[in-house]
């Protein structure tokens, strides 16, 4: 059983992708919800200061934070990645979690935003396969130490993909939408938990 937390944008497929993969969870709306015995599944859609917004509306953010931080596994899909940063130049004015040391940078180049399939290449030794995934984003993490860094893609230049760190996986694809690498990858995490 895991924990997803429902505040706003679609949810849809990644309910889906987890009846598919025979994954139980329970949908959490507020702080209240947060059982704090389940892993957890942050999915984000739209931008950063608007799920920032609503994780404090709902009352989740503190909660959501101590629970990460005491060790309880965390799944981040898109904007559920970037809200785990300090910043974002696309909501400047909103702190993110600050789980993960850095920022969320805007693309420089090239059409805004990357929609459709791009290669990710994991870190070496890291024990993950390169594959391709499907990303909708204007916006991608910058850690300050790229250790956490797990996957890079490139789309006008290099940029992070996905972040790993003690109990966290983070994605800024979706990987409930990437087929059967993207769902492995969840799959992955469910299994090592």
């Amino acid at each position: 059983m895991l924990d997803l937390i429902n505040c706003g944008g679609n949810i849809g497929s990644i309910t889906r992708c987890f009846k598919r993969l025979g994954v139980e969870y329970s949908l959490v709306e507020s702080g209240d919800e947060l059982s704090g015995e389940n892993p957890l599944a942050l999915p984000g859609v739209g931008s950063f200061g608007a799920l920032m917004n609503n994780l404090d509306g709902a009352g989740i953010t503190e909660k959501l934070v101590g629970l990460v931080k005491s060790g309880v596994p965390l799944l981040g899909i898109c904007v559920g990645l970037q809200v785990l940063f300090e910043t974002s130049e696309e909501s400047p004015e909103t702190p993110g979690l600050g789980i993960i040391k850095g920022g969320v940078v805007r693309f420089r180049e090239g059409k805004i935003p990357q929609i459709g399939w791009n290669r990710i290449e994991p870190k070496a030794g890291s024990g993950f396969e390169s594959g391709y995934v499907y990303f909708v984003n204007s916006y991608y993490a910058a850690p300050q130490d790229d250790e956490v860094t797990l996957y890079h893609a490139d789309y006008h230049g290099q940029f992070c993909a996905a972040v790993k760190s003690e109990n966290i996986l983070a994605f800024q694809f979706h990987p409930e939408k990437s087929g059967e690498f993207g769902h492995g990858l969840i799959r992955r995490w469910l299994d090592d938990l």
